[in-house]
């Protein structure tokens, strides 16, 4: 597996979007239903979490309570519409085990917990070029992975030439990612404040982080 550079498959951000969006793409993935060490990895993470924030107000938690801000400049309330990092947190902090999809997903889930920010994950080969980062236009939204249609209207979204395909909080049906993925588009969602080091972090453990479950 390889990264595809950024250059060939690059991802505008709108410049009022209070977000950065450093994607990335992944090419030759063999993804799998499931993987033992991921598994544990997962487990082992969760119950770090669980002794790390017994007791905590998960709005103060680091990582959680940029993630909020970052929300509320967008002129949402991140308490009725939470973040994705946030609601599996909160799965994991109520003792509840995380929805298992496969490799490459629950890859992307364990980056997630380990950093608490949102992330999107997309099938390249369903999305069609240009791709932007932006807020939702009146009345766009999708179908949502094992939702109702997911509003984006004047929220932060990715979108091709076909309109809005994922956001932080939910992504679409249309680019899921498969059995059959072969490849895929990365999209951290990040709070502006976040120190250039640290987003490199992120998106360097991150990526062989999936590149290790789903090779």
């Amino acid at each position: 597996m390889s990264a595809i550079p950024l250059e060939d498959f690059p991802v505008e951000v709108a410049a009022d979007l209070p977000l950065r969006c450093p994607a990335f793409a992944l090419e030759g993935l063999r993804v799998k239903a499931a993987d033992e060490a991921l598994a544990r990895s997962i487990a082992e993470l969760s119950k770090e979490l669980r002794e790390k924030y017994a007791g905590t107000e998960i709005g103060q938690a680091p990582g959680i309570a940029e993630v909020r801000a970052s929300y509320r400049a967008l002129g949402i309330d991140p308490t009725k519409t939470r973040p994705s990092s946030e609601a599996l947190l909160r799965r994991v902090l109520k003792g509840q085990e995380l929805y298992t999809v496969n490799t490459l997903v629950d890859a992307l889930n364990l980056s997630s917990l380990r950093f608490l920010v949102p992330f999107g994950l997309y099938d390249l080969e369903k999305i069609r070029p240009p791709v932007r980062a932006r807020r939702g236009l009146e009345g766009e939204g999708y179908e949502g992975i094992r939702k109702d249609r997911v509003n984006v209207a004047g929220r932060a979204c990715v979108a091709d030439a076909e309109g809005p395909f994922g956001n932080p909080t939910s992504d679409s049906d249309r680019a899921k990612i498969t059995l059959a993925t072969t490849k895929a588009l990365v999209v951290p969602f990040l709070p502006k404040s976040l120190p250039d080091e640290r987003v490199r972090e992120i998106v360097e453990r991150t990526a062989l982080s999936l590149r290790l479950y789903s090779s």
